[in-house]
């Protein structure tokens, strides 16, 4: 990102100089902070889009246990070893 503006710079060097971190970890923080007033915290946001993909996954692999012809993979935690050797398949 390449900000043009003398007063965002300022401002940027300011806050690290006051927090002790770096321009962009001060530039990150404050607009982590900012999203966070407007309702779209990137943190909840990130997590509730991987759990929701998660959620779909499970209910893949659910819909696919279910039907007779959805492949030969295991259904028991026994089918994942071999009989003999006791050893993974």
């Amino acid at each position: 990102m390449n900000i043009k503006n003398e007063r965002v710079h300022a401002l940027a060097r300011r806050a690290a100089e006051v927090t002790g971190q770096s321009q962009t970890s001060a530039i990150e923080q404050a607009l982590v902070l900012l999203l966070r007033e407007h309702d779209a915290d990137p943190v909840t946001v990130d997590r509730d889009r991987r759990l929701r993909r998660l959620v779909d996954i499970g209910s893949e692999l659910r819909d696919s246990s279910t039907d007779p012809g959805a492949g030969s993979g295991p259904r028991r935690v026994e089918d994942l070893y071999d009989e003999r050797t006791g050893l993974p398949r």
